[in-house]
């Protein structure tokens, strides 16, 4: 373990010229800034460090010089995240922080080559799964062309693709790597991210991992089996199935559920708290449970109309979900998952497993109370402990 002095010191050494990408998450309170990436940008042929601040839907950008940068990292590791990751052209650093002040460099070598524009400050956004590289079971699922190209029309699934990727990206640090993974997609369709986040963990960063996707549909899941022996990806399984009565394992490591209808979603989130799962990805998809229960006469007058109690009961309801989450022990964020042109149903909820409990009981009750409501996922969660 590294004191503050030494971690300074680290970060001199580590924040220079070869730095290709800087990202530091985790929250350690509650704040408006989710996440922060860093990466170098020429400007007038001199080499600075772009800050993004993720506050909400938006980023906001500052450059920095390598002084100031090095100054700012160690503030975000004292103060504001529990984790940092550093790549330069020859290693993989990750940072984790506690709350005596000490920290755990963990230093990979890893060859990271610099690519043509990526100092330009309004480069061509970098996806995970690369645009121009070929990927067959995209192909097979046909968002790509055999020669490496997007479909046009299937532009918006790549990109929604890569954003999940980000997401898994971000919790690699809260994946053990001495062990087998179980990861339960629950609801998985017709499987584009199932295959993604396998592709993702076990090709290109070597987790040992076994992915289960579920869905209702034996149509899809025979499509998916079929796909997954094509191309001899052995540790991913699909299965027919509903959320609420499946019982096939007794530990996961990560739950991701995404559009599941309702309280299906409740049940996922609740299966993922009851096998202790440390990551929880959702996106919820029509919240109708809440928008049926909630009355008020203070805000009667507002619920009169009906687009505006829907839309306040889907936002209440995965804002609850978020809270519920936290009171099990979950550090929770709601994150945009794709743009709002898209889909209004863009809300991704993501939970990482701290195992201490949040102090909000009291709120709980007096929002339900207020609302009138009885939400499903706080009734199995009360049933669970008893």
């Amino acid at each position: 373990m590294e004191n503050q002095e030494q971690l300074k010191s680290k970060l001199e050494e580590l924040i220079q010229e070869n730095c290709i990408q800087m990202i530091f998450s985790g929250l350690k309170n509650k704040g408006v800034v989710s996440k922060v990436k860093v990466r170098p940008i020429l400007v007038k042929n001199q080499i600075v460090f772009q800050v993004s601040r993720y506050i909400g839907t938006k980023v906001f950008h500052e450059n920095m010089t390598k002084q100031e940068m090095q100054k700012e990292a160690f503030r975000l590791l004292d103060s504001e995240f529990k984790q940092g990751q550093i790549w330069n052209e020859t290693e993989f650093i990750t940072i984790l922080g506690n709350k005596q002040g000490n920290y755990h460099i963990v230093s990979k070598q890893q060859k990271c080559v610099r690519k043509e524009g990526d100092l330009l400050h309004n480069r061509k956004k970098r996806y995970i799964l690369e645009e121009g590289k070929y990927i067959p079971f995209l192909e097979d699922l046909g968002v790509m062309t055999k020669d490496g190209k997007i479909v046009k029309s299937r532009y918006d699934k790549f990109k929604q693709i890569n954003r999940f990727l980000e997401f898994i990206e971000d919790i690699l640090p809260q994946l053990p790597k001495d062990r087998k993974l179980t990861i339960i997609d629950f609801g998985c369709g017709k499987s584009y991210l199932t295959f993604a986040m396998y592709d993702y963990l076990k090709i290109q960063n070597g987790y040992d991992i076994h992915i289960i996707g579920l869905d209702l549909k034996e149509e899809v899941i025979e499509n998916c089996s079929k796909l997954a022996k094509k191309y001899h990806y052995e540790e991913l399984e699909f299965l027919k199935g509903e959320i609420a009565s499946y019982t096939g394992v007794d530990r996961v490591d990560m739950v991701v559920t995404l559009h599941a209808c309702d309280t299906a979603t409740d049940y996922a989130l609740y299966k993922a708290v009851k096998w202790g799962a440390k990551v929880i990805l959702s996106v919820p998809c029509c919240q109708h449970e809440w928008n049926q229960q909630m009355k008020s006469e203070e805000l009667a007058s507002l619920f009169q109309y009906g687009i505006i109690k829907e839309r306040m009961a889907a936002l209440l309801t995965d804002a609850m979900r978020a809270e519920y989450l936290e009171y099990c022990g979950y550090r929770t964020q709601l994150l945009e998952f794709i743009d709002m042109e898209h889909t209004p149903k863009n809300i991704l909820i993501r939970g990482i497993y701290q195992g201490k409990s949040a102090n909000n009981k009291k709120e709980l009750n007096q929002i339900e109370t207020f609302f009138h409501v009885n939400p499903t996922l706080k009734r199995l969660l009360e049933q669970e402990r008893g």
